[in-house]
């Protein structure tokens, strides 16, 4: 018997009478097993790194297109062992996966995703911007307030006010930090800026209300001097600082390790980002944030003041330390924003600081981008001139000294208010001047005051909608003079722009419902606060303190 007759007859042995399944069944088959494979591994992946949403949305953007192509070219290269339409059919499968998928996705990015997922989408698909939901035209105000409840105080009376008259909660004095000298201080920066943070840091910062964000650990008083160069330089540039290009909403992580990178820290701003912002979607990290990032985190100390100005920061970066701003900006394609920069340098015969912008860059060769004296002051009185300055332990004394009066708490918020209402008196349409009179009055605990003047900055219609995601002045005001409608009338259109980001809008709607007697409410919001900011102090006091139900 021939070796053909052995084979036939053990294939009838073998037959079951069953038919073998079509060749496009079993290849589609083949095909959906291996992209189960994929997503095995893929759960695994994310089980095992736990990425961040934002971060698992860039890795599926990029791992899709890779798939599709990936299957199309092995469809290709193996057609001999695959039906002969089957490259045909799985480009037509294609095609209906993205047809379907593709209309599923714009639904989801449009009605579903975090503001910074959008942006993650719009890095890698740009054309998706026509998608996204619009925000308010560029030249939205922030809302006027209700007439029925505005102040019995003139506006206008506010320009001749006394400084420091009629305080309705005197600001309690703040002791000076003690400084521990080191025994064997080093003259290399990178000794006293190496600490690295803890693995799971606790957020301390107690905000607000405003008197106790303004310094809680900064000193009110300070009376000794330090030798300083009689004569500042007429042009200066720090050099050492490590230009930071910022992820998306992250300028204020970004610029204060740039300014750390000056004595020596090494960290990347993911650091920085995992201490202030742990909700990544956190629109808004305030001032006092940053210092008590640097001061418990980094080795190296921090202070912030409101009322800069111009002749001040040339003499602190003149002096060898570095400076952070807040400040507002209108960039390309883009309505107002609040914004952080790092101060490097100035040049007084070009009337310019040079200034390294997370955003925008370090400007040529790292020089820092020219900016004029002009449009630096512009733009820094949308934040009442908020400053950050950073220094050792050992030059306490220094940054003290030349901070002068503003180093007392109390006298700088003076000095803002004495300059709001000079800027205020020259141009009574400056809505500016008039919220930085406001913000001055509540950090001075003139409540009544501050809500007449937050009325008044609000009445010339010409506010940016966002300001109030950023300053919080206005909330603190109503809320201790009792117009509660004011708040949740702020707190409704921040809401609608994107404020449910923000820890401090819900706090500030828990206190109003806490105070009109809807504890659970109240208590909602204030989860919803640490929801965002687990680390945040007082929504924790807030719901702590609120009657059993």
């Amino acid at each position: 018997m021939s070796n053909q007759q052995i084979n036939r007859m053990r294939y009838a042995e073998a037959d079951d009478g069953v038919a073998p399944p079509p060749r496009l069944l079993l290849g589609l088959a083949i095909a959906l097993l291996g992209l189960f494979a994929i997503g095995i591994i893929a759960a695994l992946l994310v089980m095992i790194l736990r990425p961040a949403p934002s971060q698992l949305l860039e890795i599926g953007i990029i791992a899709v297109p890779v798939i599709v192509i990936g299957t199309l070219l092995a469809s290709v290269l193996f057609r001999r062992w695959l039906p002969r339409r089957f490259t045909v059919i799985l480009v037509a499968l294609w095609l209906i996966a993205a047809i379907v998928g593709g209309t599923a996705f714009i639904v989801v990015f449009r009605n579903n995703l975090a503001p910074g997922q959008r942006e993650t989408v719009k890095n890698y698909l740009p054309f998706m911007e026509i998608f996204a939901p619009p925000l308010p035209p560029a030249d939205t105000s922030l809302p006027t307030p209700m007439p029925e409840s505005q102040s019995g105080i003139s506006a206008e009376d506010l320009l001749s006010d006394p400084l420091g008259s009629g305080l309705s909660t005197p600001l309690p004095p703040t002791e000076l930090p003690q400084v521990i000298a080191p025994t064997t201080p080093s003259q290399e920066p990178t000794q006293a800026a190496t600490v690295m943070p803890t693995a799971t840091p606790v957020v301390t910062a107690t905000l607000p209300p405003t008197q106790a964000a303004i310094a809680p650990t900064q000193a009110n008083t300070f009376a000794v001097s330090a030798n300083l160069p009689p004569v500042r330089p007429s042009a200066h540039r720090l050099y050492g600082i490590t230009a930071v290009k910022q992820g998306w909403n992250n300028c204020g992580p970004a610029n204060i390790t740039m300014a750390l990178s000056y004595y020596g820290w090494k960290q990347d701003q993911e650091v920085a980002v995992s201490y202030l912002k742990p909700d990544r979607e956190d629109k808004n990290v305030n001032p006092w944030e940053l210092v008590d990032f640097v001061r418990s985190q980094s080795g190296v100390l921090a202070l912030t003041r409101i009322g800069g100005d111009m002749e001040l920061l040339k003499q602190i970066i003149s002096n060898g330390f570095p400076v952070v701003i807040e400040t507002g900006y209108l960039y390309e394609g883009s309505d107002w924003l609040g914004h952080y920069q790092t101060v490097v340098g100035y040049d007084d015969a070009l009337r310019v600081f040079y200034i390294y912008d997370s955003y925008l860059g370090a400007g040529e060769n790292g020089s820092g981008i020219p900016e004029s004296y002009e449009d630096f002051d512009r733009y820094w009185q949308n934040f009442n001139r908020t400053f950050v300055v950073l220094y050792r332990a050992e030059e306490e004394i220094t940054i003290r000294t030349l901070l002068g009066d503003r180093a007392d708490v109390t006298r700088a918020a003076e000095i803002a208010l004495q300059t709001a209402q000079e800027e205020a008196r020259a141009n009574p349409q400056n809505a500016f001047a008039w919220f930085n009179l406001g913000s001055s009055f509540a950090a001075l605990g003139e409540y009544e005051k501050a809500a007449s003047a937050f009325d008044k900055a609000r009445q010339l219609g010409t506010l940016p909608w966002r300001i109030t995601l950023y300053q919080f002045g206005p909330f603190e005001s109503y809320y201790n003079v009792g117009r509660y409608d004011d708040i949740v009338f702020l707190v409704d259109s921040n809401f609608n722009n994107g404020g449910q980001y923000v820890e401090e809008i819900w706090y500030w709607q828990g206190k109003v419902l806490a105070a009109r007697g809807e504890t659970a409410q109240a208590a909602s919001s204030f989860r919803q606060a640490l929801q965002r900011h687990p680390g945040f102090a007082a929504a924790a006091e807030a719901l702590k303190s609120l009657p059993a139900t």
